[in-house]
């Protein structure tokens, strides 16, 4: 069992603590990154706003990624810059994974917005996947991501949920609450990631991406 809403955002919290300074600034430059590479995309004719959005996947991935760094106390300096460009190392393998997954969710949202949000849950867990298993990509990763989440995406979705009033305070404060905002829930869905991650490996054992390696789920072999 994960543990509550509460106690995972204190554990984000405390991964934090002593650092919010410097994930606040290291998200500021993430979104100037992000805002400006999209507003040139957007000169672009033939849809360049969504190619560059699209190529800005793997930086997403290593804005999210430098959080789980930061929990398990990988490095001495986890707010560099440099942790944003570690997807385009393995550009090919998370660049089609994730975009696979943007695709899926979009699709699922064209039929209700629940379903979209339902298949977000779902799927959210793909991120980390890809950092903890470089042998699974594109349907593989989503695939263990669907099977990791099974039973807590209401778990994820409430997590979620409970930030409700800082968003408020983001609104409030024009927008500039959301450098804390962002590495406060980044923080949390780490936590979040490696108790469903335990919960999961205890459930079917110490190697779970050789399930998925072929690119299929355990239960359509």
């Amino acid at each position: 069992m994960i543990s509550s809403a509460s106690q995972l955002r204190q554990k984000g919290a405390d991964d934090l603590k002593g650092r919010w300074g410097e994930a606040a600034l290291f998200t500021f430059v993430y979104i100037i990154i992000l805002v400006a590479l999209s507003s040139l995309g957007s000169i672009v004719p033939f849809f360049g706003s969504i190619i560059v959005g699209w190529l800005l996947l793997p930086m997403t991935w290593g804005f999210t990624m430098t959080f789980l760094a930061n929990h398990r106390k990988e490095d001495n300096d986890p707010f560099n810059l440099s942790h944003l460009i570690e997807g385009y190392r393995d550009f090919s393998r998370i660049f089609l994974t994730l975009l696979l997954q943007s695709i899926y969710i979009y699709l699922w949202s064209l039929l209700l917005v629940i379903p979209g949000i339902i298949k977000s849950l779902s799927y959210a867990m793909t991120p980390y996947i890809l950092r903890d298993h470089p042998e699974l990509k594109n349907n593989a990763a989503i695939e263990m991501s669907m099977d990791m989440m099974n039973g807590h995406k209401v778990d994820l979705f409430w997590l979620h949920l409970t930030f409700i009033g800082w968003w408020i305070l983001c609104i409030f404060t024009l927008g500039i609450g959301y450098f804390w905002l962002a590495p406060y829930m980044s923080s949390a869905n780490a936590n979040f990631y490696e108790e469903v991650k335990a919960e999961y490996e205890g459930r079917i054992g110490e190697k779970p991406a050789e399930v998925f390696e072929s690119g299929y789920s355990k239960s359509e072999r």
